[in-house]
């Protein structure tokens, strides 16, 4: 299920262009997602994989001007086309691999992951990773707009038991991985896994 990061950076790049055109309407289920990770005014979140940048401006909302709104992914072409949306108002926009972070550690309250899971070289390291810029006691959403037997269905496939996202996957690999999986959500239309950065 993890994926290679050129591989993804491929994928993606080819799919920049159209890709809020192909899901225009996911806004709301992305403000309902933000609003289940508890944010407070002045919060810093990182928007982890933030592609064309859909959940920056929910983000802000919550955290409010005196926050802290970051939307990293590892593909030029998704950035631009978050820019060419006007999202970078909203947040700072960075390349970076979230494998390797340029944040230090415990600068986060929170982080945002749409679609993420899948599209780790590495879950357990990636996810440590997000964990370390973390601190204690802070966040982690792993959000779609729709659960896995939509998505499933939506690619003409099936789900299956080695599926990351899947709870009794999802929570060991959490907590191998510094989280405790608090909230689980998988539906047609909405699949969301809150856990919270356990403390040391």
């Amino acid at each position: 299920m993890s994926d290679d990061p050129t591989r993804v950076r491929e994928f993606f790049g080819a799919r920049a262009a159209r890709w809020d055109s192909r899901f225009p309407d996911d806004g709301p289920a992305y403000a309902a997602a933000v609003a289940d990770l508890g944010l407070r005014p002045g919060d810093a979140v990182l928007d982890a994989g933030c592609g064309t940048g859909r959940a920056l401006p929910p983000l802000r909302e919550a955290v409010g001007p005196t926050g802290t709104v970051i939307g990293a992914d590892l593909t030029p072409e998704m950035l631009a086309e978050a820019a060419k949306a006007g999202r970078d108002r909203a947040g700072t926009l960075i390349l970076a691999d979230v494998a390797r972070l340029p944040l230090r550690d415990g600068a986060l309250d929170a982080v945002f992951g749409a679609g993420l899971v899948s599209h780790l070289a590495d879950p357990a390291g990636d996810l440590r990773e997000l964990a370390r810029v973390v601190r204690p006691g802070g966040r982690l959403a792993l959000f779609h707009p729709i659960g896995r037997a939509a998505l499933a269905a939506r690619h003409g496939r099936r789900i299956t038991d080695d599926d990351l996202r899947a709870e009794p996957n999802l929570r060991p690999l959490l907590a191998g991985s510094g989280w405790e999986l608090r909230r689980y959500v998988d539906e047609d239309q909405r699949y969301l896994a809150v856990a919270v950065r356990r403390t040391e």
